[in-house]
């Protein structure tokens, strides 16, 4: 076997591992910070620090009684969770860690990750459908009508970043911003990605698609044991991304001064995974209309108005 296939062989297991370990990490990551910003302890029991309480919590999804309702539509009910995990990690394969780290190079790399994220969807609305729950099924109108809302203003904020670098591929895009971040003329598409992102993860404050307070646990309300564990997994993978997706379009990617390229990217994804802890910590859920009314009526004319401002600008140097 060739030098290069092993190379790519190594750089697909070590992303994808890498992800999967990251997500399992954060599970233990955002309770302490959530303890740390509330004032209060967090996870501390077992192991130092609270660490084990990872391992806790797989071992019981593990061991945990894998039970399908006999009023659901099984096979779907099965393949529901698995959707949102492998669209999860087929984006992390577009995303360039380091000159030589990176699963893909694709030219259309933008357009492959705007693509998955609509895929991601079609999880929770089968899962919702297979439960033949009510609480579930409304969960899964809230996702469906939240997810294609909100992808519409996501496609539109990279569009200033597109025109800026000339190209698709995100290993060009970071090598755009060699002379300043994207972040700076693109603050407003900057802002409505990550906005966009929150939603696009049923994050908090926009996880209304699994409001306990309203709809039980929304769309997963039935699921238990490893399935309930992937839609769960895939939620931390999604932060994970988006807060990749961000530092790759908006904050230079690895680029940085002394040091090593991938310490600076994984330094940049990682303060950007804590902004999203922090807003759980610290903002209130809004009601499902005004969450649609924010989108519509503010998030989209600001996405316009970026691109035909940037078009202008560009148009003016050119």
């Amino acid at each position: 076997m060739s030098t290069s296939v092993l190379l790519q062989l190594a750089n697909i297991l070590g992303v994808l591992t890498t992800a999967v370990l990251l997500a399992a990490l954060l599970t233990w990551g955002e309770r302490r910070l959530l303890g740390f910003w509330q004032d209060r302890p967090g996870p501390n029991r077992v192991g130092p620090f609270g660490l084990f309480q990872v391992v806790a919590d797989m071992l019981k999804l593990f061991f945990k009684e894998d039970f399908i309702p006999r009023f659901a539509d099984k096979p779907v009910f099965v393949l529901a969770p698995t959707i949102v995990m492998a669209a999860m990690l087929l984006g992390f394969a577009i995303i360039p860690v380091a000159p030589m780290v990176g699963v893909i190079d694709l030219n259309i790399g933008l357009l492959f990750f705007l693509a998955l994220s609509s895929m991601a969807v079609y999880s929770v609305i089968l899962g919702a459908y297979a439960s033949n729950n009510k609480y579930a099924l409304l969960g899964g109108l809230r996702a469906a009508a939240q997810t294609v809302s909100y992808e519409v203003f996501m496609g539109l904020s990279l569009m200033g970043v597109v025109m800026m670098a000339g190209s698709f591929n995100l290993r060009e895009i970071v090598l755009a911003q060699e002379g300043s971040w994207f972040i700076v003329p693109q603050f407003a598409g900057f802002m409505i990605f990550f906005i966009a992102g929150i939603a696009e993860s049923h994050r908090l404050p926009f996880d209304l698609p699994e409001a306990e307070h309203e709809l039980t646990a929304g769309f997963h309300t039935e699921y238990s044991g490893m399935k309930f564990g992937m839609f769960f997994v895939g939620e931390y993978l999604s932060v994970i991304l988006i807060s990749a997706l961000v530092t790759t379009l908006f904050l230079g990617g690895w680029l940085g001064p002394w040091l090593p390229p991938t310490v600076w990217f994984f330094l940049k994804t990682g303060l950007m995974v804590m902004v999203f802890v922090l807003l759980r910590a610290a903002i209130p859920r809004p009601r499902y209309d005004q969450l649609m009314q924010f989108g519509w009526k503010i998030m989209l004319p600001l996405a316009l108005a970026n691109l035909l401002g940037t078009g202008a600008v560009l148009l003016w140097i050119g």
